[in-house]
């Protein structure tokens, strides 16, 4: 079996590599950014790629979806110190083959690429004792119980515009707005006091550029 590991840290990688070569399988390449690991991805064509998340140029989410939209069959474990939930949501969305934290790598690579080999996916034993809410996922768990309007009034909430700025940029009346608003309330089970929606919608304020 031949793998291609790319990771930003020096140290990291070399410990990648090393245990991958204990098992006995061959590195054909390392890689110090995502582009570089894309295009060597690409070149190569690997049985298995070890990606860190967080890497110059394209991370590894960005590497992991231009596999899929190729097409190619190489096999991903994404190696990371990320516990957000986000980041391990957008993962399972790319049907990333396995899911390691840097700090249990060590211990579960070997089981790990065991049921790769049988085609099964593996994700570590520690994530569902590790992964974090994160603001992202928070925001996404948020949107994903509203409809597309409520969507669009809940983003311009988040942006702190009042129910008549809402009505003229949505060419509806505060009516309408004001009925939205208390349809997000309740889907999402915010306490129907004052101010409530403004309050909850205050912690995504800083995450306007990720919106979906």
């Amino acid at each position: 079996m031949h793998f291609i590991i790319a990771d930003d840290h020096p140290l990291s990688l070399l410990g990648a590599q090393v245990l991958v070569e204990s098992l006995g399988y061959v590195v054909l390449d390392t890689c110090k950014d995502g582009l570089n690991a894309w295009n060597t991805i690409k070149r190569l064509k690997p049985d298995f790629v070890i990606l860190d998340i967080s890497m110059p140029e394209m991370d590894g989410l960005d590497v992991s979806e231009k596999i899929r939209i190729h097409q190619l069959q190489t096999k991903i474990i994404l190696l990371t110190s990320h516990k957000e939930k986000s980041v391990f949501k957008k993962a399972q969305e790319l049907n990333i083959n396995a899911y390691l934290l840097k700090e249990y790598a060590l211990d579960e690579l070997r089981d790990c690429i065991k049921h790769l080999l049988a085609h099964e996916t593996y994700f570590s034993r520690k994530i569902k004792f590790d992964l974090e809410e994160d603001v992202n996922y928070l925001k996404e768990e948020a949107m994903s119980q509203l409809s597309f309007s409520e969507k669009k009034v809940f983003e311009l909430i988040v942006k702190q515009k009042t129910t008549k700025e809402i009505a003229n940029l949505l060419f509806l009346s505060e009516k309408t707005i004001e009925a939205h608003r208390a349809a997000i309330i309740r889907k999402l089970g915010l306490k129907p006091e004052r101010n409530t929606l403004l309050k909850f919608a205050a912690q995504f304020q800083n995450n306007n550029g990720e919106s979906e």
